[in-house]
């Protein structure tokens, strides 16, 4: 791993250990945990569209399947919190797989549209099979239990999921300069360039697709874990261009631009919440600004601004 990046990681492991100490309460250590979830979503969400240059739309939808996933089979089947985390994952990651070949022979808005029609499915159905997920008025979720330990309480939760983002954000490095990650931003610049040298274009995608649903889906069930009850909210369509816009703001292809989008995305409607009914349209004005002024995002232009890489 180049020396930067593993200088970023030990800054953010740094400011991490010391945040719970400086919060003045557990509302804002409820708005950091919040903040920490994000980023591990928007990191798999950011591989598929900033290093791999495909675009989703839908993918609140993965995030869904993972907290309903939770929430049924361990309130209705009975089964572990472990073994209903790793069952959703699963089935996210097969669902990515049964419909990534199809989706990915798309371009351009053929394919937004594509991964959006995907994620509007999967929320209707969690709506619509009230029996199960409780309809619109969601459902409570068990709290996380790991042999015998049962997570409680913000520090708890907030040393766990740190711990999360913090491993994720070590895999994504290695990823990005592995051959794998390398393959990847092949095919963003150039589909046919990267078959011409030899890059299965199809099978990078189907990979990278799965791989991004199969993380969105574990990071819902661990809000579904840790909220204690879920809504179909999660999966809609409103989530999925949240998610989709700390990518953006943040920086595409940019490893800690996800962490600072998710951050900043994250915090903003709280930090907004004074305007008393304008906070909506301050929120499109800031967005608005990044996008003119910082088209390549906030890490990606700091990064040229101040010379480096």
């Amino acid at each position: 791993m180049p020396r930067s990046r593993f200088t970023g990681l030990i800054v953010i492991a740094v400011v991490l250990a010391v945040l719970p100490f400086l919060l003045p309460n557990n509302f804002y250590l409820d708005l950091a945990i919040r903040m920490l979830i994000n980023a591990c979503i928007v990191l798999g969400l950011n591989l598929l569209i900033g290093f791999a240059g495909q675009i989703s739309l839908g993918h609140a939808g993965f995030v869904g399947i993972g907290a309903y996933a939770t929430a049924v089979l361990t309130t209705h089947y009975g089964w572990s919190p472990l073994a209903a985390m790793l069952a959703g994952a699963l089935g996210a990651g097969v669902l990515a797989a049964l419909v990534a070949r199809p989706i990915f022979k798309l371009k351009g808005h053929y394919l937004a549209m594509a991964t959006l029609g995907l994620g509007n499915i999967i929320s209707i159905i969690v709506r619509n099979e009230a029996a199960l997920t409780g309809g619109p008025d969601g459902m409570p979720v068990p709290a996380l239990a790991l042999f015998s330990f049962e997570l409680s309480g913000e520090k708890q939760w907030y040393w766990v999921v740190s711990g999360i983002l913090l491993l994720s954000l070590w895999a994504s490095l290695n990823l990005i300069n592995s051959p794998f990650g390398r393959a990847l931003r092949a095919l963003h610049g150039s589909e046919v360039a990267s078959q011409v040298v030899g890059v299965d274009v199809a099978k990078y995608k189907l990979a990278i697709f799965v791989l991004s649903a199969v993380f969105a889906s574990l990071m819902g069930s661990v809000t579904a874990h840790y909220v204690g009850f879920v809504t179909p909210n999660v999966a809609d369509f409103f989530h999925s261009i949240e998610l989709v816009t700390m990518v953006v703001i943040g920086g595409m292809a940019s490893i800690y631009g996800s962490v600072i989008g998710a951050v900043l995305l994250t915090a903003l409607p709280q930090a907004l919440a004074g305007f008393e009914g304008w906070e909506t349209v301050a929120f499109g004005a800031i967005l608005m600004f990044c996008m003119i002024f910082m088209p390549k995002g906030l890490v990606p232009t700091l990064a040229a601004k101040f010379g480096r890489r």
